[in-house]
């Protein structure tokens, strides 16, 4: 697997992109949906990887600055055909490794309370991620959580 800076322009990407949208809206009420579409991952706050096996996309995470000490991890995704091959565990790993050598002092993330999102937030508990309130822009709602991990 190979992880790469992205430019969003490929069409693997864009339905892959587009399949994580839908996906939100599968299980969240739309005023709870905080998911990235292609327009908002090419700001400059944002960096956007790829995962790769050859030329199969395996999925995608983003980590976005809230200043020079915070990070977010936005947009993690695994293709449907590689889920369970630990494409989120390198792109976590990945995110985390290159929010350390950021000099971030702490790497924030929001997610769904809903079970559609559990394997999700037990991958962040796996890597340390604890519950917290609200950080950023975002409101206390009963449909996200939010986890914090000091880095």
């Amino acid at each position: 697997m190979k992880i790469k800076v992205d430019d969003l322009t490929s069409p693997e990407v864009i339905r892959l992109i587009g399949e994580h949208l839908h996906g939100m809206t599968l299980h969240s009420p739309p005023e709870s949906i905080h998911a990235l579409g292609l327009e908002a991952l090419k700001k400059p706050e944002i960096t956007f990887w790829t995962a790769w096996d050859g030329d199969q996309l395996m999925g995608c995470g983003a980590l976005k600055e809230l200043d020079r000490q915070h990070g977010e991890v936005k947009s993690m995704r695994t293709a449907a055909a590689h889920l369970r091959k630990g494409v989120a565990q390198a792109m976590v790993e990945h995110i985390i490794s290159e929010a350390k050598s950021r000099g971030y002092q702490k790497l924030s993330l929001e997610t769904g309370s809903m079970e559609a999102f559990l394997p999700a937030r037990k991958l962040y508990e796996k890597y340390g991620f604890d519950y917290c309130p609200p950080f950023a822009d975002y409101n206390e709602d009963p449909n996200s959580l939010f986890m914090m991990k000091e880095l």
